[in-house]
């Protein structure tokens, strides 16, 4: 299906709402029905059409069709957040005494669901790095129900090899899911690989302006409507059709977005890597990954998230670059214009700090769309705060 049948025709019927070129915002909570027939049909199952915004609302609609037809696969739900896409899907798929298999350091409300939520229903997870297929393949049990997976992570860029672990867990009747974020489905489809489940934080690339929190998750209808028809509609995390709309309005820019992102991010990836006071630069397309073949397999382009590491990196020098940007902001998320930054250190208190620990120096990077000399500009000057030190 042509990217731009989707992003611009997909799903919008604009003969049914006056013709307008612009979707519209369907801003009700529930709908009517002419017959008592009707209503019972509806009553008895949601997941065909439109009952209560709770469920599916027909701006949302929209997007579920294109959201899915992005993945390339049947279909999809949209979430409040994205960590909502991430923890109703598990909850639905898992039950008391299962287990699942989760690569090491996934997003941190992804940690805590399985290290701190799950338990208390019974189920176990086991932290493998996800660069060793081996090693995953050798953590599955028979009570192994889902293996978890985030390629690449978003902090340290690790990739695993979605192709090879599908095929290990279709033959063992395991369910396989993603968080797909860094990538976006215009940079990789997991789907592709055999992967059953792609989740993102439509935050981020999808969304696009700093604007709207949302999470979706795709695939077969199958899977989907078991998603739907419990969890989904018990914890009542629907997006509303207003961030609906603007992640319409968003995706129809997409592709632009992307390309510009990526090629500002490759220029000041390209400053960073000859600047000495700079020990390395992470991130999946680097000359210098050991994963790189299979990065480049799976993934069309990087986007403008990476991190940097400071040479001989004390606490009092990241803090003080950090502290030195004048236009790259320090904030989570990434994916609108806005330019960001966050400190690992930001996270772990400064009596903790381990400058031999590789999580806790790391510096991440999202490049968006100002002009990459503004940016490297920026990093100039913060670079040269931390000569003096």
């Amino acid at each position: 299906m042509d990217i731009s049948y989707i992003l611009n025709e997909l799903g919008e019927e604009r003969e049914n709402y006056f013709n307008a070129i612009a979707p519209p915002i369907i801003q009700t909570s529930n709908f009517k029905f002419n017959t008592v027939d009707d209503f019972r049909s509806a009553l008895a199952d949601e997941y065909q059409g439109n009952l209560y915004s709770r469920g599916f609302n027909p701006t949302v609609d929209i997007l579920r069709k294109k959201l899915a037809a992005l993945d390339g696969t049947e279909d999809a739900l949209v979430f409040g957040s994205g960590i909502a896409a991430v923890t109703i899907p598990v909850l639905a798929l898992l039950q008391q005494g299962d287990e699942v298999i989760c690569v090491e350091n996934p997003y941190s409300w992804t940690i805590k669901l399985f290290t701190d939520l799950l338990p208390k229903f019974g189920v176990t997870t086991t932290f493998v790095d996800g660069s060793d297929t081996a090693a995953i393949e050798a953590a599955i049990t028979p009570q192994t129900k889902l293996i978890y997976l985030e390629s690449p992570n978003t902090f340290s860029f690790e990739v695993q090899d979605l192709e090879a672990i599908a095929k290990i867990a279709h033959a063992k009747n395991i369910i396989t899911m993603i968080d797909n974020s860094y990538c976006s489905p215009l940079y990789q489809q997991p789907i592709a690989y055999g992967i059953d489940l792609v989740a993102q934080s439509a935050t981020k690339y999808l969304a696009g302006h700093s604007d709207v929190v949302a999470g979706v998750v795709t695939g077969k209808k199958e899977l989907i409507k078991r998603i739907f028809e419990k969890e989904y509609m018990n914890i009542g995390a629907a997006v509303a059709p207003q961030n609906a709309w603007l992640l319409l309005r968003s995706l129809r820019t997409l592709p632009i977005r992307l390309e510009k992102i990526t090629a500002n991010a490759n220029k000041v990836i390209e400053y960073l890597e000859q600047h000495p006071k700079i020990e390395k630069v992470l991130y999946p397309f680097s000359k210098n990954n050991k994963q790189l073949d299979l990065a480049k397999k799976q993934m069309k382009a990087c986007g403008g998230l990476f991190s940097i590491v400071l040479k001989d990196p004390s606490l009092e020098k990241i803090e003080t670059f950090c502290n030195s940007l004048k236009h790259i902001l320090m904030a989570v998320s990434w994916g609108g214009y806005e330019s960001l930054i966050i400190p690992a250190c930001a996270g772990v208190s400064k009596a903790d700090f381990d400058v031999n620990n590789p999580r806790h120096v790391l510096i991440r990077i999202y490049v968006g769309l100002e002009e990459p000399e503004y940016l490297i500009r920026d990093l100039e000057q913060a670079l040269e705060k931390v000569q003096n030190l």
